[in-house]
């Protein structure tokens, strides 16, 4: 198992693993269509969205915490939502 340091790292790594997967398949599609090589350019494409997408969610997952935290109240201190 990884130490509970490295959850944040591993944690982008897979959000922005499945989040690229998903955006470049829908962007692949859009640009090309529906076509026999599309999953071809898919998974060549991907690689790409996923080396860009791993590092920009190691820094703007931090500060999009920080904003969702300031538009929501604290939990009351019984523990019940709403």
């Amino acid at each position: 198992m990884t130490p509970h340091c490295f959850s944040h790292l591993v944690f982008s790594f897979l959000l922005s693993g499945m989040m690229s997967f998903i955006i470049s398949g829908v962007a692949t599609l859009r640009a090309v269509g529906l076509v026999a090589q599309l999953p071809l350019f898919w998974v060549t494409a991907w690689p790409i969205s996923w080396s860009v997408s791993f590092p920009t969610v190691l820094v703007i997952a931090p500060l999009a915490g920080r904003f969702a935290g300031a538009l929501v109240k604290p939990a009351a201190a019984g523990g019940r939502h709403g």
